[in-house]
């Protein structure tokens, strides 16, 4: 058993990437986690048209850790002056009938919004009705409901990753890699090809997944399900591309592995979970290089939104630069294999 200890303990010593991922990627992971999560000082922006609510509630919202603006033209149709305005959380109204919170959608942003709004009413009168709606969404949808399009993306994205990154590694170990490179063939035609050959599976994978979320599981879609299709599509392919760049430096399927940390997991966060623009540091511009995050903010504005292709055409022909650039890189980083 001790010999047994020593032999696995010199393993990892001798294996640098191993012994770094061991160590210092659940540090990274977890100070990511600290910085997403923690307090974040974002402030809500509410609006309100101070000339019809009570002076005494006026001086109450302004005391709360929130941004009031006043305005005086979008009570007769808040829904367009929130579509219009997308920086306001919240638009808080008051009539005889009872006050009422219009809010673009639901999210953590506009829970912050609605909370600042419902502590200055308790300091007036607790028992006060409110009516609270969300453009798109509904107040009682479920968690699923609201966040059930982030976790297509993600779903489909890691399986596909794991198992080309895993089978590409697999090729190489048992030479059919190799002797394929001792051939005329070009390399752009190897990575091509393993990229049609995944991404055969992918289009089964993905209208599987859609379908199945849809009509089995009542996954709701305000926009066209092919166009989600289609976003889901591009996504496993840029799964695809991402295994093939991973399987080139790693030795085996077991390193395939240690890479989820660094390459899924970081992008979870900045996916939807987490409003980008309330974490501190400005750490949502990292999103900007994580094609999970063009995937699934295109499926959302499907899903969500009900846009077409001019709501997401920005989001596809990011995730497509992402596949040719990252194949062109894998096509280079394969000249290494090739023994001629």
């Amino acid at each position: 058993m001790v010999s047994l200890a020593k032999r696995v303990i010199r393993q990892i010593l001798g294996d640098k990437r191993t012994l770094m991922l061991m160590i210092f990627a659940p540090l990274l992971i977890f100070t990511l986690i600290y910085l997403l999560l923690g307090d974040s000082a974002y402030k809500p922006t509410i609006a309100v048209n101070e000339d019809k609510l009570p002076k005494a509630l006026v001086t109450a919202l302004k005391e709360q850790d929130a941004d009031i603006i006043n305005v005086t033209d979008a009570d007769s149709d808040p829904d367009s002056y929130l579509k219009e305005n997308k920086e306001v959380d919240a638009l808080f109204t008051m009539s005889k009938s009872g006050s009422s919170i219009t809010m673009y959608e639901a999210s953590s942003k506009s829970g912050e919004a609605m909370q600042a709004i419902r502590k200055a009413l308790e300091t007036l009168n607790p028992a006060m009705k409110m009516d609270t709606r969300y453009i798109y969404g509904a107040e009682n949808a479920s968690t699923f409901q609201t966040m059930g399009y982030i976790f297509l993306g993600v779903i489909s994205f890691f399986f596909i990753f794991i198992i080309s990154g895993m089978a590409l590694v697999r090729e190489r170990n048992s030479g059919t890699l190799e002797r394929m490179l001792m051939t005329p063939i070009k390399r752009k035609s190897i990575i091509y090809g393993y990229t049609m050959g995944y991404g055969l599976f992918a289009i089964l994978q993905t209208i599987i997944l859609v379908l199945f979320s849809l009509y089995v599981l009542g996954l709701s879609s305000e926009g066209n399900t092919l166009w989600v299709i289609s976003i889901m599509l591009l996504l496993a392919i840029a799964a695809v591309a991402s295994g093939e760049f991973i399987s080139i430096f790693a030795n085996s399927e077991f390193q395939v592995v240690q890479f989820i940390p660094i390459i899924i997991i970081p992008q979870i966060f900045f996916s939807g979970l987490i409003p980008l623009d309330t974490l501190p540091y400005h750490l949502g511009v990292l999103s900007y290089i994580m094609p999970i995050y063009y995937g699934c903010s295109a499926i959302k504005k499907v899903m969500i939104y009900g846009s077409g292709l001019s709501g997401i055409w920005l989001f596809l022909l990011a995730l497509i630069l992402y596949i040719l650039l990252l194949s062109t890189f894998n096509t280079i980083v394969l000249k290494k294999y090739r023994r001629l």
